[in-house]
């Protein structure tokens, strides 16, 4: 009776992960092909790269590809439940990018705030460290793309990349104001005859 119980659990674990890696996986890879081929009402690579150059993510074009790519890739591999160290990694890092812009505006996704791609970016990351389950490609391939050593790996790089990302973005969008009190200092001085 006790093995029974035990079956049954790790078969509702699979089942579980299966459906949280259909349901993320499904949202992100449709969020991406949004940004890269317009599809399902999005603006396809020009109008997400023109949105990406206006949020401070230069150049834009080849910023929506980077986001629209870990997107699109990240959550189809995930929903594959292929490579799902790097998969996870990767559109967590899309999502942290995406959570940037928003946090401006507060938490909840109504006032435009982060809530939307917090959750998408929690959901890749915690099946990036649990796995895929038994019901995936990555367990029908013997783990391949799926050893312990790549959880650490992948989020470890993909947080320094996102990092840098946002990092530049960041100061970007931080100089304008620097140069507009600069020149608001200046004209301030010649108002005193500096």
């Amino acid at each position: 009776m006790g093995a029974a119980n035990a079956a049954s659990a790790f078969d509702r674990r699979d089942l579980g992960l299966l459906l949280l890696r259909l349901g993320a996986g499904g949202v992100l890879a449709a969020h991406g092909t949004q940004k890269l081929f317009g599809w399902f009402g999005g603006h396809g690579l020009t109008g997400t790269g023109q949105f990406m150059e206006s949020v401070g993510y230069r150049p834009g074009k080849a910023s929506a590809t980077a986001a629209g790519l870990a997107e699109a890739g990240g959550g189809t591999l995930l929903a594959l439940g292929l490579a799902t160290p790097a998969a996870g990694a990767a559109a967590a890092g899309g999502m942290a990018g995406a959570a940037t812009v928003h946090a401006p505006n507060g938490f909840f996704n109504q006032s435009g705030g982060y809530e939307y791609a917090a959750t998408l970016g929690l959901a890749a990351t915690g099946l990036a460290i649990a796995g895929p389950g038994r019901l995936s490609l990555d367990h029908a391939l013997g783990h391949v793309f799926d050893r312990g050593w790549m959880v650490p790996t992948a989020l470890a790089t993909t947080a320094a990349v996102t990092a840098l990302v946002v990092g530049a973005r960041n100061r970007r969008l931080d100089k304008p104001e620097k140069e507009e009190d600069a020149a608001g200092f200046e004209g301030q001085e010649s108002l005193f005859g500096d």
